[in-house]
């Protein structure tokens, strides 16, 4: 089943909307069996998160690595089986610089199937690591 544009857009939005507020029932039924989440090696949470609960294990990792008080979607684009969010991840403490990245999400049969996170420089993401593990 292809998903139009109009439905990945939504499907983000609906995503997002779940895990902001914890709800890792309703996100998890908008994963596949086989859904993977792929941090690359620069990154301390590095690795890869599969399955149905794999982006909540992702999700409370990095939570507990870094002090998040934003997540600002700047645009949404969709093609293909593709959607790519741009954001900027802003911290609690506000002297860090936010971190600006995109996520790749791949959709199959009206669901993601994946997710991959390009961090546009991993130093601010670090940086928020180190501030956090120091307080």
């Amino acid at each position: 089943m292809t998903m139009t544009a109009e439905e990945m857009l939504q499907f983000v939005d609906d995503l997002y909307a779940a895990t902001g507020v914890g709800d890792w029932e309703k996100a998890a039924s908008m994963l596949t069996d086989d859904f993977v989440a792929i941090e690359a090696d620069p990154m301390p949470m590095a690795g890869r998160y599969e399955g149905r609960n794999g982006l909540k294990d992702l999700y409370v990792k990095v939570m507990a690595m870094v002090d998040v008080a934003a997540l600002d979607r700047i645009q949404t684009t969709v093609g293909g089986d593709y959607a790519v969010a741009i954001l900027t991840m802003r911290f609690a403490d506000r002297s860090l610089e936010p971190a600006e990245l995109c996520e790749v999400f791949r959709f199959r049969d009206g669901k993601c199937c994946e997710i991959k996170p390009y961090y546009f420089d991993p130093a601010q993401f670090q940086a928020a690591c180190k501030a956090k593990a120091a307080t």
